[in-house]
């Protein structure tokens, strides 16, 4: 069709395992299958895929843009302003609204598996270390296997608890709005042993007391967000998503004719559904 895709293909040197093959190939085709019934703005869609002995690819949507860690590393001082960080945290809320209504459970969100276009649009990437909540397959799950990010990962996904809801992912948007809007993620030790403990044991940081001068709800949504306990956090994404739409920037119309800066996450809320904009 000539449009530009990217391609994921499961790593030759997994395959090549006699050990993992059988499992590798089985979470691929979940993920293929999982990911493809999502449709939403915010999050990357799949278009193909191919499970053979040959090849295992899976085609996806081409975003055009760069990563969360890029656009948090260009900001002033390595933090987004609250308006920038709070359009994030609610786009990646709706995107896994979805994604939790469907049964799905990314596991691995960090700012290398988030996106932000050219216009501003936030993008999840990778579910390709997606749970499906009604698979009870136990041969999926490999014994030993470290699945996520550390320094965004919940206690629970740490724990090796096998029963994960979309809470899991909530902490992880917590751990994220605070490396947003601190420059750091909430937790940060001398390795990753350090780490897991600290996500398991330690107290969650407050924003202001890392110098952050933000909304008291904007605070305390962050402060749950980051709960130990799954029932302490909030219920659901959509709840994250309204929590934080009060701080959202209002839509500025004004903007729809002006050029603007890319990688502009509060874009979508200032010009919703504005034009694309020559370059």
């Amino acid at each position: 069709m000539e449009r530009p895709v990217a391609v994921k293909t499961v790593a030759a040197d997994l395959l090549a395992l006699p050990d993992w093959r059988r499992t590798a190939l089985a979470r691929f085709e979940r993920e293929a299958k999982a990911a493809a019934r999502l449709d939403h703005a915010n999050i990357t869609a799949v278009y193909d895929a191919a499970i053979t002995e040959d090849v295992c690819c899976l085609v996806m949507q081409l975003v055009d843009g760069t990563t969360l860690d890029n656009v948090i590393d260009c900001a002033d001082d390595g933090r987004l302003s609250v308006l920038a960080a709070v359009s994030v945290a609610a786009q990646l809320s709706s995107g896994l609204s979805a994604a939790h209504a469907a049964g799905l459970v990314h596991r691995d969100l960090k700012p290398q598996n988030i996106m932000v276009d050219t216009s501003g649009l936030v993008k999840i990437l990778d579910f390709c270390l997606v749970k499906v909540l009604s698979d009870t397959d136990p041969q999926l799950t490999i014994t030993g296997e470290t699945l996520g990010n550390v320094a965004y990962a919940s206690p629970a996904l740490l724990g090796g608890e096998k029963s994960l809801d979309g809470r899991s992912d909530l902490y992880a948007v917590g751990c994220l709005l605070h490396h947003m809007l601190t420059g750091r993620p909430p937790f940060h030790g001398e390795g990753p042993a350090e780490l897991v403990t600290q996500h398991l044991t330690a107290p969650p940081p407050r924003l202001t007391d890392c110098g952050v001068d933000v909304p008291a709800g904007v605070q305390d949504l962050a402060h749950a967000l980051l709960a130990k306990r799954p029932e302490d956090r909030p219920g659901s994404a959509a709840d994250v998503y309204e929590a934080l739409a009060p701080y959202l920037p209002a839509p500025a119309p004004a903007f729809a004719t002006r050029r603007m800066p890319p990688e502009d996450p509060q874009r979508p809320f200032l010009v919703p559904h504005g034009p694309v904009m020559p370059r």
